[in-house]
């Protein structure tokens, strides 16, 4: 009742107070933001699939509250790239406020659109900043990749994938069991989170030196690249057979390599020739039952490097198994374990084992394991396990184990290691090398680089 006594007077004071709000905010042109980067790179994102999104932040410096007038795309409608900002999208967004030091966040994804282009291409953009006719920028830079792009995809028949653009795989693939797929040289395959990559069938992967196969997670930017655990792994289930992997590398998946159950034929289920297993976040190969022959083979930094579970037949020979605690994995499991047996049904359960590495090298450091080699043994089955011309670092000798011409506990100096930079290179670094001319003459008479293996070779993938 008494404002209505006094309106003349409310008026007054409310016209003051609006005025006091208005004032409030800065509106000289020497107002200041600051903003947490002057660009944004998305490294390369696969054609429709989109990226993951990014965002910095823009601090208002001054004393008064700050209206940023426009936050804009200046590719407009027509830009491959999205913001939100305080929940409001689009490629122009207008009148965001800042309280006085205060800041907002500003995100920022991509998606970029198939071309006729088989190379990678650069996608260019900037994001504007307005405010009291001051404009500030952030650059904005992508990688875009056309792909073949396969959703929970089978396998049937004789399929052959060629390089002419990476395989991207969401949902997973599944190759049948009457099939066969053949990846030729420098293919790429990127794999989702949630595709797993099932073998019943064949897979024939023939890769070279210079144009090697990957497989890898579909996580290209800088945060995710190297991250173990991004991708399932490759599961070669009962009945596959006939596999073989020439200069391929697959890493930074959760489980590498997979053979489950005996060969299905004269066979090794799986044969590696020059291949690479890196960053792995469980077992980097893991065989239950079944027969592997890998030669040259370099199985490095997982959480187990190699583990053969239930018996089987393998044959290991001019490999490195080396594990370094890092940035991302904690070295706390042997390299190489073995064993004959299994009691997951409850009962124990007993298998025959027959296993040789010859001319190979295990070795791992910046951990808690003692012994890089451990083998075990129940029951009266066959065990035979052989160490030939090995270099390995144990405290205590494996059990079970025929040793000869053994090499323990010297460092084999490979070239450099440096876990603070995640940089790691296996090939042998210095003449001083225990490793150096100390294997015996195999059938394998060139290393993962080619290179010609002499009469008395180094040990390991790698020849001096």
């Amino acid at each position: 009742m008494k404002l209505l006594r006094y309106p003349i007077a409310f008026l007054l004071l409310l016209s003051a107070f609006l005025a006091c709000k208005k004032e409030s905010f800065i509106t000289s042109s020497n107002a200041t933001i600051s903003i947490s980067t002057d660009s944004l790179r998305f490294d390369t994102v696969f054609t429709t699939a989109g990226s993951i999104t990014q965002s910095f932040t823009v601090v208002n410096t001054n004393t008064q509250k700050l209206r940023l007038s426009a936050i804009s795309l200046a590719g407009g409608n027509a830009s491959a790239f999205k913001i939100n900002v305080d929940g409001f999208s689009g490629p122009e967004i207008h009148d965001i406020d800042i309280e006085a030091n205060d800041s907002i966040y500003v995100f920022v994804s991509v998606t970029i659109q198939p071309s006729a282009a088989n190379l990678p291409f650069l996608v260019l953009d900037s994001l504007q900043f307005s405010f009291n006719g001051n404009v500030r920028k952030v650059q904005l830079e992508a990688y875009g990749q056309n792909a073949h792009f396969l959703k929970s995809q089978l396998i049937t028949g004789s399929v052959n994938w060629s390089n002419d653009l990476p395989y991207v795989i969401l949902g997973g693939l599944l190759i049948d069991s009457n099939a066969i797929l053949t990846v030729n040289e420098g293919c790429r395959i990127y794999l989702h989170a949630d595709a797993p990559f099932i073998v019943d069938g064949s897979l024939q992967c023939n890769g070279t030196k210079s144009d090697s196969i990957i497989f890898q997670g579909d996580r290209l930017d800088q945060d995710y690249r190297d991250l173990p655990a991004s991708w399932p792994g490759i599961y070669f289930r009962s009945n596959s057979r006939n596999n073989v992997l020439t200069h391929t590398i697959i890493k930074n998946a959760y489980q590498g390599l997979i053979a489950d159950a005996p060969s299905t034929n004269g066979n090794p289920k799986l044969a590696l020739y020059q291949c690479v297993v890196d960053n792995i976040y469980d077992i980097g190969i893991l065989a239950l039952n079944s027969r592997i022959l890998a030669e040259n083979c370099l199985v490095t930094n997982c959480g187990s490097n190699i583990v053969l579970a239930r018996g089987g037949e393998y044959q290991f020979t001019h490999c490195t198994v080396a594990s370094y605690g890092n940035l991302y994995l904690d070295h706390k499991n042997p390299v190489l374990y073995l064993n004959n047996w299994d009691s997951s049904s409850g009962s124990l359960i007993t298998y025959s084992m027959n296993a040789a590495f010859l001319n190979c090298i295990f070795w791992g450091d910046n951990g808690t394991v003692d012994d890089e080699l451990i083998l075990s043994r129940k029951g009266n089955n066959n065990f035979s396990v052989l160490l030939d011309h090995d270099l390995y670092k144990a405290k205590n000798d494996p059990t079970d184990a025929l040793l000869n011409n053994i090499i323990r506990n010297q460092d084999p100096l490979f070239d450099s290691i440096s876990v603070n930079t995640q940089y790691f290179d296996f090939h042998i670094g210095l003449r001083s090398s225990p490793a150096i001319g100390a294997g015996i003459p195999t059938s394998v008479t060139t290393d993962l680089d080619d290179k010609a293996r002499p009469a008395s070779p180094t040990l390991g993938c790698y020849e001096k």
